[in-house]
């Protein structure tokens, strides 16, 4: 029979990778609570009455006996993001909150989403936190775990680039793991996932505007209030719009050791990328050119294997090709 679609709070708090979940949370997560806590689960899917996903690295699997109606959906993706300390509505029908364990919930309501309410649940993989950990998981091999060391110790610009679901958060708290003691680290990301073991960390995070369309807090605005916090490492977590003009004007005039992620197949296509978001920050594609050539020392390009194995995949270069973004593939280590 199929499992019964019950919100209710459980007596005990839940464990996820040695982090444990508030039972405040527990209770909204409800009947996905008993998949968060699978070690192996990365993320969660639920697509309105058609049934819940889940991904343990190999890719969205269907969760046999499970379903629920959009209405019971629908309350479930108003919980969650209640949860989060937002509101979810008619009037603000996509929504993306962070929960006090970390774990990170999107939602959008019906008719937006045409197939019924979507909720998207990310789960932090909190035993992952430094380099050895990651080349405990095969991401990459030692040669390759000393070369990132240096990078991180020489302060270079790094750009990580891949697909969804590939490890870039992961890999950038590793790298920031690294970093000395001494040094004061700014993130700025549109929903706060990165939680580096660090003792000097400062954590932006933007705001939407409210029902009145007032209050907004762009990620562009937060590089530049992030620059009079003097942040020895000014890290954007994701590079998505204009705020990849504030990030290539910070790394040009001296903030070294700076570091960003960004969505892209494969290296090839990052230029590509680099001009589009350039584009919606009024750059030309010259002028994205001359700025990341000179602001980014290095690309790292991350990609998931068929066996779920999330491993660096690629290093790169940026450079000039006549007045356009080129990037070169090398092997440092």
């Amino acid at each position: 029979m199929p499992q019964p679609f019950v919100i209710q709070p459980r007596a005990d708090s839940a464990v996820h990778g040695g982090a444990t979940l508030p039972s405040e949370v527990d209770a909204a997560l409800g009947p996905l609570a008993a998949h968060c806590t699978d070690p192996l689960v990365t993320d969660l899917f639920v697509n309105g009455a058609d049934g819940l996903f889940i991904d343990r690295g190999e890719g969205a699997e269907r969760v046999q006996g499970w379903s629920a109606s959009e209405k019971e959906v629908r309350d479930l993706a108003v919980a969650l993001i209640g949860a989060g300390g937002r509101h979810l509505d008619d009037q603000a029908p996509c929504v993306d909150v962070r929960l006090a364990s970390g774990i990170r919930v999107h939602a959008v309501l019906s008719p937006v989403s045409a197939s019924g309410t979507a909720v998207s649940v990310r789960i932090p993989r909190a035993g992952v936190a430094d380099l050895d950990a990651l080349a405990a998981l095969a991401a990459f091999d030692a040669r390759r775990r000393a070369w990132l060391q240096q990078l991180v110790t020489a302060r270079a610009n790094i750009l990580i680039t891949g697909g969804t679901g590939t490890g870039k958060t992961t890999l950038l708290a590793a790298l920031l793991h690294a970093v000395p003691a001494t040094e004061r680290i700014v993130t700025i990301e549109d929903v706060a996932e990165l939680h580096p073991d660090h003792p000097h960390h400062v954590a932006l995070e933007s705001r939407q505007s409210n029902l009145e369309g007032a209050g907004s807090i762009t990620l562009a605005r937060l590089v530049r209030e992030s620059l009079r916090m003097r942040p020895d490492r000014l890290i954007v977590g994701e590079c998505r719009g204009e705020e990849v003009r504030e990030l290539l004007s910070a790394l040009n005039t001296g903030h070294d050791g700076g570091a960003g992620t960004l969505h892209a197949s494969s290296l090839a296509d990052v230029p590509a990328r680099l001009e589009a978001l350039g584009a919606l920050a009024g750059m030309d594609a010259v002028a994205l050119a001359r700025q990341a050539v000179s602001a980014f020392t290095v690309v790292l390009h991350l990609e998931r294997g068929t066996d779920g194995v999330r491993r660096l995949a690629h290093a790169g270069r940026f450079r000039l090709r006549g007045d356009r973004l080129d990037i070169e593939e090398y092997e440092p280590w």
